[in-house]
């Protein structure tokens, strides 16, 4: 975890440093797929810091801190995952994009996709939404559970689309949308005690190897962009 931090420092202040033009600042909020709407920790948004190109097409890199309020996972059995089944955590999302750049000196319309790593902080298990599963998955009338988990640096790949309006050859606003699909192994693995159908108290081992964070989702942000006065 301590190298993945590393390295976003170290790109973004490279990007810095060296050939990029723009960058925004920006309030992005996500719509995980089966999960609750998230608020972003404004302004711990950072989009559009160029690494290489300019112009019509560039390579852009960028980072978001999220707390999200809750997530579904995916697994190889027959569990009704609908409903998030972890969450509250905090998360960095860092998308590493190529973006084709189309517009004038006033207005920009960019098209990106590409790569995004992310990594969890503090994160715990819906176990209300956990047990509601685990009724259906055992045929048991009541359910507790206890489960452990994988907190693993999770990858993925997105897509979307960007407007950007320009006030003055130095700032712009932006409004954008971009789609997420990824996940990070859980390895969730652990014990439910319940009742079955026939009044008989039980206790279940249940291993699931396969099971991921599901992070794919829409996000919308609207931000502004800060420009060295050079347009793309």
């Amino acid at each position: 975890m301590r190298k993945f931090i590393l390295l976003i420092i170290a790109s973004t202040l490279l990007a810095l440093q060296g050939n990029a033009q723009d960058f925004g600042i920006s309030a992005s909020f996500f719509i995980p797929k089966n999960g609750y709407f998230s608020a972003p920790i404004s302004p711990l948004s950072i989009r559009g810091i160029s690494l290489a190109g300019a112009g019509v097409f560039s390579i852009d890199i960028g980072g978001s801190l999220y707390r999200m309020s809750g997530m579904s996972i995916t697994t190889n059995e027959p569990i009704d995952t609908r409903k998030p089944m972890v969450g509250p955590f905090f998360n960095i999302m860092v998308p590493l994009e190529a973006v084709i750049n189309l517009g004038n000196s006033n207005t920009s319309f960019l098209i990106k996709g590409g790569g995004f790593a992310f990594y969890n902080f503090g994160t715990k298990l819906n176990y209300g939404n956990i047990d509601r599963a685990m009724l259906d998955y055992l045929t048991l009338e009541v359910a507790n559970s206890e489960f452990s988990f994988e907190n693993n640096i999770g990858y993925g790949y997105e897509f979307g689309l960007e407007l950007i309006q320009y006030i003055n050859r130095q700032f712009g606003i932006t409004l954008g949308a971009n789609y997420y699909v990824g996940g990070a192994k859980l390895n969730l693995k652990g014990t439910v005690k319940g009742v079955d159908t026939n009044g008989l108290i039980s206790s279940s081992l249940v291993e699931l190897p396969e099971s991921k964070l599901d992070y794919t989702g829409l996000e919308i942000s609207v931000g502004l962009l800060f420009s060295s006065g050079r347009r793309r």
